[in-house]
């Protein structure tokens, strides 16, 4: 591991300024980012973003009480600022609990508290349930249990019935015989190499994602004159978020559910909004009904995003909630 220049420097005058950074090396090619933040005696915690390949804020550090935690964040493979950008080679789930393990190892951690949201979820209970007595508690935030059946009824049923005119958007961005099976189509053109073909489906992904993320978005359709656009930049999670869903995000069938049974000694609580089309409040009640250690906290009037009214409040209130019962 080669730290960066400003390794291990404190800032007294930000509570929420990284106690660390550094760049660690996992194999395979790839370094991940990976930060430290609150105090060093502090609940030992760590924050899995979402996507896949989205990365870590700054303002998910403050979700952590800096006085109570300390929190590592860190980018995933290919994401963020990890090294190299948008590499999906030796990038799967399980190289990504892989990571986590040298991440708490290093940290000396015994145990800690793992958060995260929608892709951030999935990572979180596939890490648990490999590994559950590495997890003192989880802290959930729309529960996504990575399964075709989850991308089908968001893409394909609830995108249909509530935004009829953004699903022609999304269906017109492919040609008229790749229409009847949407997804898989999306997912090959993303992932062809040729920016002809990626551009206009990257785009067109991400922005309908986006408008299903949010309870009030500001638009409901996308802009088809610039989704084509090859002057302007590429957002980057459609490509690793298509080299996951394309791999069944690197699970069995059902995977999570049928292992909740590791999860039944860890506490958990779920933080779902009640209008959430992407992550729905029926996967997060699946998921409870076979970890009787989770508590479902629904938060009305919100849908997929963090920054949902109400959203980030909650799952602040849940972080500190949990802490206090493990102590």
């Amino acid at each position: 591991m080669a730290p960066d220049a400003d390794a291990g420097k404190a800032v007294n005058a930000d509570p929420f300024a990284p106690l660390t950074t550094e760049h660690l090396a996992v194999g395979d090619g790839h370094e991940i980012y990976v930060e430290s933040v609150g105090r060093v005696d502090g609940i030992a915690a760590v924050y899995l973003h979402g996507g896949p390949g989205s990365g870590c804020q700054p303002d998910h550090r403050r979700l952590f009480d800096p006085q109570r935690f300390h929190t590592v964040l860190f980018d995933q493979r290919g994401a963020g600022r990890s090294k190299p950008k948008g590499l999906r080679e030796a990038n799967t789930l399980p190289h990504l609990i892989a990571d986590m393990e040298m991440i708490r190892a290093k940290f000396g951690f015994e145990r800690w508290l793992v958060v995260g949201g929608s892709w951030g979820a999935t990572l979180a209970l596939a890490y648990a349930e490999t590994h559950p007595d590495r997890v003192s508690g989880i802290v959930l935030r729309a529960t996504f249990l990575g399964t075709s059946e989850e991308l089908d009824g968001a893409f394909l049923d609830v995108l249909p019935r509530h935004y009829p005119g953004l699903h022609e958007d999304f269906l017109s961005a492919l040609p008229a015989d790749e229409r009847a099976a949407p997804l898989e189509n999306y997912y090959r053109r993303i992932l062809d190499p040729d920016a002809a073909i990626h551009t206009s489906v990257a785009r067109a992904w991400h922005g309908t994602e986006s408008i299903l993320s949010e309870h009030a978005p500001n638009r409901t359709r996308l802009d088809l004159p610039s989704i084509a656009n090859s002057t302007k930049s590429l957002p980057t999670t459609p490509f690793m978020e298509a080299h996951y869903f394309q791999h069944d995000c690197f699970m069995r069938p059902g995977q999570l559910l049928a292992e909740a049974g590791r999860l039944k000694n860890i506490p958990g609580i779920i933080v779902q909004g009640r209008f959430d089309f992407l992550c729905p409040p029926a996967t997060s009640h699946a998921l409870a009904a076979q970890w009787p250690k989770a508590e479902i906290r629904i938060v009305e009037g919100a849908g997929h995003s963090l920054y949902d009214p109400g959203v980030r409040d909650a799952v602040m209130k849940a972080i500190a909630d949990l802490a206090s019962k493990l102590k």
